[in-house]
């Protein structure tokens, strides 16, 4: 990872974009800057990372796989 020409690095960043861009960018016109930051400040802390399904998860939200990790380490 991290050399010059491998195309994987990008990958989870490049997915991450496309889904804020659709699910959120391409749907809004914000009237000043602020707005528009705060809205994808929100996007990103309450809805992507608590909420959102992800596949790469098994489709449930980070919150709840956080959740099982942390009692499947606390019982072993």
């Amino acid at each position: 990872m991290s050399r010059k020409g491998n195309c994987y690095d990008n990958a989870p960043m490049e997915s991450f974009w496309r889904s804020l861009k659709n699910e959120l960018i391409h749907h809004c016109r914000y009237a000043t800057r602020a707005e528009a930051e705060a809205s994808v400040r929100e996007y990103i802390e309450i809805f992507y990372n608590r909420q959102r399904r992800h596949s790469c998860l098994g489709y449930i939200a980070p919150a709840v796989f956080a959740q099982n990790f942390t009692k499947q380490t606390a019982v072993a």
